[in-house]
C-alpha cells in the first residue's frame, strides 16, 4: 500500500475557493493579496485565515454551497486520482480551505478521504469564524503522520502534491515531493516541480 497526499486549492481545484466567496462580496482583490502571501510563506498561515474568513461574515450559506457544487477542477485531477489507485495508493486530500467545498470534489473525484476546516454558519449565513483541523502551519505534517501511522506506510511510499507554504509541514514526511506549479518557498523543497497545470504529468514521476 502508498500514500498519495494532495492539497486541494490551486492543486485539485484550479483557484482558491476563498476567492470565490469573497468575489461575490466585493473583497476579492483584498483577500487575494492575503492569501498570495500566506501561500508565499510571508503571513503566519493560521492568522491570514482567520483575518480572510472574517471578511466572509454575511454571506449566505446557500451562495457557499452553490459555489463549492461548481468549483473548476484541475485539468487530469480526474485521471490523476484514478492512476494512482491503479498503481496502489491511497489517495487523500488536506486543504487549509474548506470542508464545503473539499466534500463534494473529493466524492466526485473518488478520494478516499478529505481533512480540511468548517466555516461557522448561523440562520443560514457565516458567522465569519472557521474552525477545523487544518488551521495551522503544522496541521497537514501531523496529520500526515497520523495517516502514515494508521495505514503502516512510511514515507518511501508516500507522494505529497501542493503549492503554497502550508504544505511544506506534509512535504517533510514524504519522500516523493511534487511541487505543482508552486510558490518558490515549496519548489525549494520539492523532489519533482511540475511547470504545467495538468496533474496527468505527476503519473510521470510516480
Amino acid at each position: 500500500m502508498k500514500l498519495a497526499v494532495f492539497d486541494f486549492d490551486s492543486t485539485l481545484m484550479d483557484g482558491e475557493t476563498i476567492d470565490f466567496f469573497a468575489e461575490v462580496l466585493g473583497f476579492k482583490d483584498e483577500v487575494v493579496t492575503i492569501t498570495e502571501r500566506a501561500m508565499a510563506g510571508e503571513l503566519d498561515f493560521y492568522a491570514s485565515l482567520v483575518e480572510r474568513v472574517a471578511l466572509l461574515k454575511g454571506l449566505p450559506y446557500e451562495k457557499v454551497e452553490a459555489i463549492c457544487k461548481t468549483l473548476p477542477m484541475m485539468n487530469g485531477a480526474k485521471e490523476v486520482v484514478d492512476g494512482l489507485k491503479e498503481r496502489g495508493y491511497t489517495v487523500v486530500c488536506f486543504s487549509g480551505g474548506f470542508r464545503d467545498a473539499t466534500k463534494p470534489a473529493c466524492e466526485a473525484l473518488g478520494i478516499s478521504a478529505d481533512f480540511s476546516n468548517f466555516l461557522h454558519q448561523e440562520n443560514g449565513v457565516l458567522t465569519g469564524t472557521v474552525g477545523g483541523e487544518m488551521m495551522y502551519s503544522q496541521a497537514k505534517g501531523d496529520m500526515i503522520v497520523r495517516l502514515q501511522n494508521l495505514l503502516n506506510i512510511g514515507r518511501e511510499d508516500t507522494l505529497v502534491v501542493g503549492d503554497g507554504a502550508n504544505d511544506l509541514s506534509m512535504f517533510a514526511h514524504a519522500d516523493t515531493r511534487v511541487a505543482f506549479c508552486a510558490k518558490a518557498i515549496l519548489r525549494e523543497a520539492a523532489t519533482h516541480c511540475v511547470d504545467v497545470k495538468d496533474l496527468r504529468e505527476i503519473l510521470k514521476i510516480v
